[in-house]
């Protein structure tokens, strides 16, 4: 403020000297004008005169100038000024804020809990904090009601009728989780099964027919990874993951029921309740995998003759290599080899017979009744299967198939006559495809080796939400269960055809429900030595409810 007024005084000053002196110019000049009129107009003194104005006129600029000047350095400096209070003002604040939070206790963060409780697709987690140990509830329903058009060829055709009505083919429920972040661990029982047995008489079979137990209870230890790739050495009752359908959970596939020709594989050495242990390596490219095999959960087994059904444990082993080689962001294409060996089929201790049964339902679990079966194969000393596997997918499109090659040899040891030849051969296959309407696709599951379900984009909800996800499927297969017809010791299991038509709707990533439609022929002749037919032909229509979490 003070080199403000400092330097406007200065310049009044000297304005008012400038002007003073220009007026006493003036009245000079006039004078010395009006003189030069009087004495004859002196050039010289008018050019003197005119030489003086001219230097006062530079000094007027000059002062003028200087004036302007002070005005600017006046006005730099009152900013300068006020610049610097302003920063004063936020100096003292900020200690006047500084102080008052030093008065203000502060609250110590919280210490971390003891578990940590999520909610990953609704199943109640909870784990500790460092996440190196949990555990978890799972469970699913299907609960199924159908009912069949069954139409047999001749009055000679057994069964006559299959039984149309309702079914909980699966009602699961258990743990599963983690130790020390290497220890993985279930133990799941499975209470479904109403109407799944083969009438109470086989073994683990409830009465009425159902099928109940243990489904998984394992051990797995996930702590070595060589090569890259994650590996697993595990053993109890477990779900194997031997064939590309068997692989996928049973919440995941297209259909109510898995291929025959499938299910007719798994069941000799591999399947579910199956107790084993082995090992399986993996990356996002290749699966290896390979197990020994027991018995299933509930299968009675015993050393002693004197015992019920006294029937010593069959063993065997599975091996599978199946990788995705060719992979994108909405491609992927699967390829895989299987290996099943029963190594020592179960013997009756009583008969002393060792006998191997090849069979299947029509796709369907509402009747347990199956329809195309080998009877019991006597004098097995072993059997094999080798199947290969495919499956490719390109955004909402999946297509699948898988074909199997089963030997059965007849080379036991067991006192009974050998009857017919050494080996029996059989086969079978299925293809399906799939197409999600609303566009979502199927993730790959590189651990498994095998494709995960569908997760809707926009779960069902009536509050603005969106309409699930739609999917279309369908799938053929054939069973040839024949061998060595027109002879004495030959096999008439039948040949089995059935068509599969699905709708399925994913309302969320927790429930889904299903509409399948089966078509299906059965062909098959009395005895290896007579033509007659004792075939059938069939339709059926079954829905699903599902919740799985």
């Amino acid at each position: 403020m003070k080199v403000e007024s400092l330097s406007n005084a200065g310049g009044c000053d000297v304005l008012r000297k400038t002007f003073a002196s220009s007026l006493c110019l003036c009245g000079a000049l006039v004078a010395s004008q009006a003189c030069a009129e009087s004495t004859s107009n002196s050039e010289q003194e008018i050019a003197l005169l005119k030489q003086q104005l001219k230097m006062l006129e530079q000094k007027l600029d000059r002062l003028q100038s200087q004036t302007a000047a002070n005005a600017v350095t006046a006005a730099r400096a009152k900013a300068e000024v006020k610049t610097q209070v302003k920063a004063e003002a936020r100096s003292e604040a900020k200690a006047v804020v500084a102080n008052a939070n030093a008065a203000i206790a502060v609250k110590s963060p919280a210490p971390a809990s003891g578990v940590v409780v999520t909610m990953p697709n609704n199943r109640p987690t909870i784990c500790t904090a460092e996440g190196a140990n949990c555990v978890a509830i799972t469970g699913r329903v299907h609960y199924d009601i159908g009912g069949y058009n069954y139409r047999p060829n001749t009055a000679a055709t057994v069964p006559q009728r299959l039984d149309s009505g309702e079914n909980v083919r699966r009602a699961r429920i258990g743990l599963a989780g983690k130790f020390f972040n290497d220890w993985n661990f279930a133990l799941v029982y499975d209470f479904g099964g109403t109407s799944d047995g083969f009438g109470g008489a086989a073994p683990g079979s409830l009465p009425g027919g159902g099928v109940s137990g243990i489904e998984n209870a394992y051990l797995s230890y996930t702590g070595l990874k060589p090569f890259g790739g994650r590996m697993a050495v595990e053993a109890g009752i477990m779900d194997l993951p031997y064939t590309l359908d068997e692989a996928t959970s049973s919440n995941d596939i297209m259909f109510m029921e898995r291929a025959s020709p499938g299910i007719i594989a798994t069941n000799i050495a591999a399947g579910d309740f199956r107790s084993a242990a082995g090992t399986r390596w993996y990356n996002d490219q290749l699966w290896i995998g390979g197990y020994v095999t027991g018995p299933a959960t509930g299968a009675i087994h015993s050393a002693s003759s004197a015992a019920p059904a006294g029937t010593s444990e069959q063993y065997g082993a599975v091996a599978r290599v199946a990788g995705n080689p060719i992979s994108g962001k909405d491609y992927s294409v699967h390829l895989g080899a299987d290996a099943q060996w029963l190594i020592q089929p179960p013997r009756n201790l009583i008969a002393n017979t060792q006998t191997v049964t090849l069979s299947d339902r029509p796709e369907l679990r509402l009747d347990p009744t199956t329809l195309v079966s080998t009877g019991a194969i006597a004098n097995v000393s072993g059997a094999q299967v080798y199947s290969l596997e495919w499956a490719a997918t390109y955004g909402p499109l999946i297509l699948q198939g898988e074909y199997f090659w089963y030997n059965v040899d007849r080379t036991a040891n067991t006192g009974v006559p050998l009857v017919g030849a050494s080996s029996l051969k059989f086969h079978g296959g299925y293809a399906q495809a799939g197409y999600v309407l609303t566009g979502e696709g199927r993730s790959y599951n590189a651990a498994n080796a095998a494709y995960n379900g569908v997760k809707p984009a926009h779960p069902f909800s009536l509050d603005g939400g969106g309409w699930g996800a739609w999917e279309v499927a369908g799938r053929v297969s054939q069973i040839d269960l024949n061998d060595q017809l027109a002879t004495a010791n030959g096999i008439t299991g039948g040949r089995q055809t059935v068509y599969t038509l699905a709708l399925n709707w994913y309302v969320n990533g927790n429930v889904r429900f299903m509409l399948d439609y089966l078509h299906g022929s059965i062909s098959k002749q009395a005895s290896p030595v007579s033509t007659a037919d004792v075939g059938s032909r069939f339709d059926a229509v079954a829905m699903r409810t599902q919740f799985a979490f």
